[in-house]
């Protein structure tokens, strides 16, 4: 049987075991997309703000892993296709019942450490009206048990909010 001493001495290992283990990773598991469309303007724009740790781990089985080198000078030549292959995967669009193929249009760091994040925007003509759009984020829910997807869509003055995850990774909307 175990003493309150060795209760509290228990629960300090396991507080310090645990804040050195994770003192390098990212506290949240959590990826940002924002979808708007403008019926003025007939363009539908994705913007997807990731963990660049997360996508390290994703593509590279490594989160500290730079040989990709995303948005810099040395950015590797596969960085981009690796990515896109990834994100087809984990992220799909289909609007009025049919997929849109994605191509990066922008990608930009912002962050430090490892709170760097990878933005990365597509854009879309759609020159028909928005009737219905399905969403599609499991990004890293293979990876993170505990994974959140965040996405927020706003269609001309209409605004939804919506939280994807591995239970939960699809979302169909209709206007």
């Amino acid at each position: 049987m175990m003493t309150l001493r060795g209760v509290s001495l228990l629960v300090v290992l396991l507080l310090a075991f645990g804040h050195t283990q994770f003192a390098h990773a990212h506290p949240l598991r959590l990826s940002l997309s924002q979808i708007e469309y403008s019926s003025t303007a007939q363009r539908l724009t994705v913007s997807l703000r990731l963990f660049l740790q997360d996508v390290r781990e994703a593509l590279l089985f490594d989160p500290d892993n730079t040989d990709l080198a995303f948005c810099t000078p040395k950015e590797a030549a596969r960085a981009e296709t690796l990515l896109m292959t990834y994100l087809n995967e984990f992220f799909r669009l289909q609007v009025n019942g049919r997929k849109v193929d994605l191509e990066i249009k922008a990608k930009a760091l912002s962050g430090e450490g490892p709170n760097t994040a990878l933005a990365v925007s597509f854009e879309i003509v759609q020159e028909e009206p928005l009737k219905s759009l399905e969403i599609y984020n499991a990004v890293f829910t293979d990876l993170f048990f505990d994974q959140s997807n965040v996405v927020y869509v706003h269609v001309d003055d209409d605004n939804k909010s919506l939280m994807l995850n591995k239970k939960t990774p699809s979302h169909t909307l209709t206007f």
